[in-house]
Formats: C-alpha cells, structure tokens, sequence
C-alpha cells in the first residue's frame, strides 16, 4: 500500500510539472505573438509620424526651391543653398531601413537644418506632430 500511495503522488507531483511546463509555453507563445503584433502597430505608426513629417519638410523645401529659382542674388543664392542641402539630406534618409541605427540621429539633423533653413528664409516655424495629423504652421 505505501508504494502505490507513492507512485500516486509521484504522478501528481509530474502533472503539476507537466501542467505548469505547457502552461508556461502556450503564456510564453502568446505572449510573443502578442508583443509582435503591439510592435509591428507601434512600427507602422512612428513610421507614418516620420514620414508624414519628412513629408511636410521635403514639400515645404520643394516649393521655396522653386519660388527662388529665378533669383540671383546672393542672399537668394544662400537660401537656395541651404535649400538644397535640406533636400539632400531627405532623399539620403533611408526609409526602407527599419534596422538603420543612425534614423533618430539623422532625423535630428534633418529638423535642425529645416529649422536652419526656415531662419535663413525669415520664417518662424513650428512644427508639431500630432497622432491624427500633421502640422506645419507659419
């Protein structure tokens, strides 16, 4: 009697393992699938918020190329300048890269020269980025 009272609790005692070492794994892959899925939301809306705002600075910087074009003096030759290096320092953003380990770098150096720009052009910007849509105000 006491060996089969033994062999009984040895075999809950395993369950209790076995239950707790399946429990541990479905918690462990639903867990990861779910820190996926909260990731790739987070991913795709930061992404959206940079490029929306790279946006607005590529367009903002199109356009004052363009009013400028025909100008020759040298002020305009500076903001025309500066303009252009703002211009290439968007078309050198990597987009495509979401494993580019210089993009919150690089970003920063982006709104630092637009605001550098928006200076030399006399022009007070602010620039917020809101969750439902960007802004760019004068």
């Amino acid at each position: 009697a006491p060996r089969a009272m033994a062999d009984m609790l040895d075999g809950i005692v395993m369950a209790e393992q076995r239950f707790h070492s399946e429990g541990y794994q479905e918690g462990y892959a639903e867990g990861s699938h779910a820190g996926i899925a909260e990731g790739r939301r987070y991913g795709s809306l930061h992404g959206a918020r940079i490029g929306s705002e790279i946006g607005c600075y590529l367009g903002f910087a199109l356009t004052w190329q363009c009013l400028l074009q025909k100008c020759t003096d040298e002020k305009s030759s500076k903001k025309i300048k500066a303009l252009d290096s703002l211009i290439g320092m968007i078309k050198k953003f990597p987009y495509e890269d979401p494993t580019y380990d210089k993009m919150q770098e690089d970003l920063e150096k982006i709104r630092g020269k637009f605001k550098q720009v928006c200076s030399i052009l006399n022009i007070q910007s602010d620039f917020r980025i809101g969750t439902e849509r960007s802004s760019l105000t004068f």
